[in-house]
């Protein structure tokens, strides 16, 4: 082949890339089914409520969402959230002993009823934040992670912060009334899907219906535990303020919902609110798993590289949620940048994928490099600024 035909094939390639469709995996290709008639989302005796897949995060009902609201007890996830993530870290263990203050010991509210001055595992403390809602749980882990309420409630703050909840503002561990102490439904759900899908390994807690400590044996408040079998998560709470609020997911072949009440009038009524909700999110809508962490979606041209081609992907698992029986209308498309130039490295964006349901864009996700590219030889990159000239010409005229 003459420099000539390798130029002429090189602009070809370049203006297919830049914009291409992509096949989706054959596990989103489906026999086409008649499409289900999704009606308006249930209206919930809830002052503030939403529904959102945990995969996905696309939000199938809400209403009041972001609302700042007193979010009682389920201030708790977040404490149990950082617990989780400084064992993941290391910085802790399960077997560590916490040294049990007055402090801790004279907060009211729900209890684990530790005594001043036992030593506790980590490990217990932690499943009497999560299943009993201890407070006098909570502020021992805040004072052995920080020092003491106020500076982890400052933790509470920056994390929320960086996973981005935007209309939280934490004052303590226990969610106990404090006048700048708020959050919203939308914030939760989000903080709820941070629990579930970075530290999976402590999920199970959430699903356990009794903790005994000290001879007192105390249920999970969570209702729909007992309910319904596709229920493991996450954290009830309650005061005059706040109402009965209620966090929950649930998943069923595959599919792993989350759901936030807040502000019903009874234990009862956030257990029915919150079943509608879900039982609405599995009748009419499914997820499907679109491309692994990973995949190869191209291999476009690169110029001035110690190699030709480039593979690109995703650097994330890509989900969807769709009305059921719509998966055959999917189709994906890549936007690939035009001009990749050595010297390139994992991860740096190159483009972005765009799925579409029908005529709508349903979901958008950055293109990354999936490998390094490192800058070729002195003649290669001569030879590549003529391959780039001249294929900058002929693409012209192909225009």
């Amino acid at each position: 082949m003459n420099v000539f035909e390798s130029i002429r094939r090189s602009a070809k390639l370049c203006l297919f890339v830049a914009m291409t469709a992509v096949t989706l995996p054959a596990t989103a290709q489906v026999i086409p089914q008649p499409q289900t008639i999704i009606p308006a989302a249930p209206q919930l005796a809830a002052s503030s409520w939403i529904l959102l897949d945990a995969n996905s995060g696309r939000v199938l009902a809400e209403h009041n969402s972001d609302e700042r609201l007193a979010p009682a007890s389920l201030t708790k996830l977040m404490t149990a959230y950082l617990v989780e993530r400084e064992l993941d870290r290391g910085t802790i263990k399960l077997d560590d002993l916490v040294n049990v203050s007055e402090n801790a010991w004279r907060t009211g509210g729900s209890k684990m009823f530790i005594e001043v001055g036992n030593q506790i595992p980590v490990e217990e403390l932690l499943h009497g934040i999560i299943i009993v809602s201890g407070n006098d749980s909570s502020v021992a882990m805040a004072e052995h992670l920080a020092g003491g309420e106020a500076p982890f409630a400052d933790l509470m703050n920056q994390h929320a912060t960086r996973l981005g909840m935007e209309n939280t503002h934490f004052e303590n561990a226990t969610g106990l009334p404090s006048d700048n102490h708020y959050s919203t439904a939308h914030d939760l759900a989000r903080l709820s899907r941070h629990i579930i899908n970075d530290y999976p390994e402590h999920y199970a807690i959430y699903s356990q219906r009794h903790f005994s400590y000290g001879g007192i044996d105390q249920p999970n408040r969570n209702r729909l535990l007992w309910r319904d079998p596709s229920v493991d998560g996450l954290k009830t709470g309650w005061t005059d303020a706040a109402g009965y609020c209620l966090v929950s997911s649930a998943e069923r072949d595959g599919m792993r919902l989350i759901s936030v009440v807040m502000g019903t009038n009874s234990d009862e009524a956030r257990a029915q609110e919150t079943q509608k909700l879900l039982s609405y999110g599995f009748r009419f809508y499914e997820t499907m798993k679109l491309y692994e962490r990973g995949a190869v979606l191209e291999t476009p041209r690169v110029w001035g590289g110690d190699i030709n081609e480039l593979r690109v992907g995703v650097n994330e698992e890509v989900y969807m949620t769709l009305p059921r029986n719509r998966s055959e209308e999917l189709r994906a498309r890549l936007n690939l940048n035009a001009d990749l130039q050595a010297p390139i490295a994992v991860g740096d964006d190159v483009g972005t994928l765009e799925v579409y349901l029908g005529e709508e864009m349903v979901g958008e996700r950055p293109l990354v490099a999936l490998e390094n590219v490192e800058e070729g030889g002195l003649f290669k990159r001569l030879f590549d600024q003529v391959q780039r000239f001249f294929s900058g010409l002929i693409s012209k005229f192909t225009d």
